[in-house]
């Protein structure tokens, strides 16, 4: 029976045709950590940026799902010859949550403030090569650098240069205000971050009403919320052995996608005795990294050379200086006067991979005489014990940040790092925006960091994505931490 008899006997009977379904408006999200605040102007973590990136902050620029740089608040720009003079027009009708508008002074203000002395941006000497911004109006920016910084409209699409309102900044942390497609609606602590779509976004209106992401660190309780369809979504599945769960279910897929993850053994190069190259390089031989790639990343990873993830276009396949021999690392600490029985901590963010990374290395530099007390620490301690001051001796972390190599020329990195022959080869590759010089140049400071071994570049591995199978346009792919939710929604 044709659709139209159907509805002609309904009315003939006195009954309502059925009401279709409403299109679903609303979507969960797992995610592993609870952010330490939401204000990526502030911090490091990468759970910040998984909430906010282009859902409630923006900056001039973004990158796009295959890593491209593309305007965002800043609708086009001009580079003056000598690459220093950067002139940003801004988008029109733009405003932030609060309904202030998006002018060159919010510009000058964030970009300023994130370079200022008292600055706590992770990003902060990017910043502070800015000499000056010129607003010449209210819709155009002039930013004058100190210096060409090859890499400049690239970093502006980070996290940490999302522009803010000098109204609502300080109070970012608990209440973020920004321009995004989406507004902050809740932050229940320990459970979850609920979002609302913004009803006066300068862009695309979003699809989704709401989108609410929930704080699930136990891969057994998260796999069974998405089997119960309590869950809809959790990129960066952080359990690989989990994954058979969801074989062949008729409405969850899994994805594998690539991110820049960079799992290292972060040494404190300021302290001994790993300012000896050679205690470092100990440490190196002692880690069969191979078999570490098998248990902490399920066999699916890369073993690392250097601080590069396979992703990044500019990785180099470099030859492995470092292959596991413990009798040799024995040899080099004897070498560097240190003692079997000398003691060292090994402290670790409350992160699967981590934790279980840094049992494994403790077994390893026990085999080769170093005794290793290991010290779990929560992410408020983590991030200001030995990221914010650099208080430690060893940490196991996966840095998530895009093509973020330049932190090896950082004074206030938290490894203490520091090299002139290193620091000469990233002055050249700023210096240049060709493309060819800039790849040669990468790989060379690839090569130098592998020959230093600041830390022990461990392994990369590939990025899971559990999700419902009715789910369009979310991120598989991850090019910077971030899960931009503005474009995703239910199939019909």
């Amino acid at each position: 029976m044709k659709s139209s008899s159907v509805l002609i006997v309904l009315l003939g009977l006195g009954l309502a045709p059925p009401a279709s379904a409403d299109p679903r408006d609303t979507m969960s999200i797992g995610v592993s950590i609870e952010p330490p605040g939401l204000d990526p102007t502030r911090t490091p973590s990468e759970a910040v940026g998984t909430i906010t990136y282009n859902n409630i902050y923006e900056g001039l620029t973004r990158l796009d799902r295959d890593g491209h740089v593309q305007p965002l608040l800043a609708r086009e720009w001009t580079v003056s010859d000598d690459g220093r003079v950067y002139h940003f027009t801004l988008q029109d009708n733009v405003r932030f949550h609060d309904g202030s508008p998006l002018t060159c002074e919010n510009v000058r203000f964030s970009l300023l403030r994130a370079g200022a002395a008292n600055s706590t941006n992770p990003d902060r000497n990017f910043f502070t090569n800015i000499a000056d911004i010129a607003c010449l109006d209210a819709s155009h920016a002039d930013v004058t650098l100190k210096k060409p910084h090859g890499s400049f409209t690239y970093e502006l699409a980070w996290n940490d240069a999302s522009i803010l309102s000098p109204a609502s900044a300080d109070k970012n942390v608990s209440h973020p205000i920004g321009t995004g497609p989406f507004r902050f609606e809740e932050w229940q602590r320990g459970d979850h971050v609920t979002l609302a779509r913004n009803p006066d976004y300068w862009g695309k209106a979003p699809v989704l009403k709401t989108v609410t992401f929930r704080f699930m660190p136990d891969p057994l309780a998260a796999s069974n919320a998405l089997l119960a369809g309590e869950l809809d979504a959790y990129p960066s599945f952080p359990a690989p052995e989990v994954l058979s769960r969801f074989i062949d279910h008729p409405s969850i897929r899994v994805v594998r996608g690539t991110f820049p993850f960079k799992a290292i053994l972060a040494l404190n190069n300021a302290r001994r005795p790993f300012n000896d190259i050679r205690v470092r390089q100990a440490i190196a031989y002692a880690i069969d990294r191979k078999t570490l790639v098998q248990a902490g990343a399920d066999g699916e990873g890369t073993v690392l050379q250097s601080h590069m993830a396979p992703n990044d276009p500019d990785y180099a396949s470099l030859p492995d200086r470092y292959s596991y021999d413990p009798e040799h690392a024995r040899a080099l600490l004897k070498q560097a006067g240190i003692r079997p029985g000398t003691q060292i901590t090994l402290s670790y963010p409350p992160i699967t991979y981590a934790r279980d990374t840094s049992e494994i290395v403790a077994a390893y530099l026990e085999q080769i005489g170093l005794i290793v007390t290991l010290q779990p620490l929560e992410w408020p301690a983590w991030l200001g014990q030995v990221f914010g001051q650099g208080k430690f001796d060893m940490t196991v972390i996966a840095h998530t940040e895009p093509h973020d190599i330049g932190i090896y020329d950082r004074d206030s990195i938290y490894f203490h790092y520091k090299n002139p022959a290193f620091h000469t080869l990233f002055e050249q590759y700023e210096a240049t925006e060709n493309p060819e010089e800039r790849h040669r140049l990468s790989v060379a400071m690839q090569d130098r960091l592998a020959q230093d071994e600041p830390n022990v570049f461990l392994f990369s591995r590939p990025r899971d994505t559990v999700m419902n199978r009715h789910i369009l346009g979310l991120w598989t792919d991850q090019q910077i931490a971030a899960c931009p939710m503005a474009d995703v929604s239910w199939a019909p």
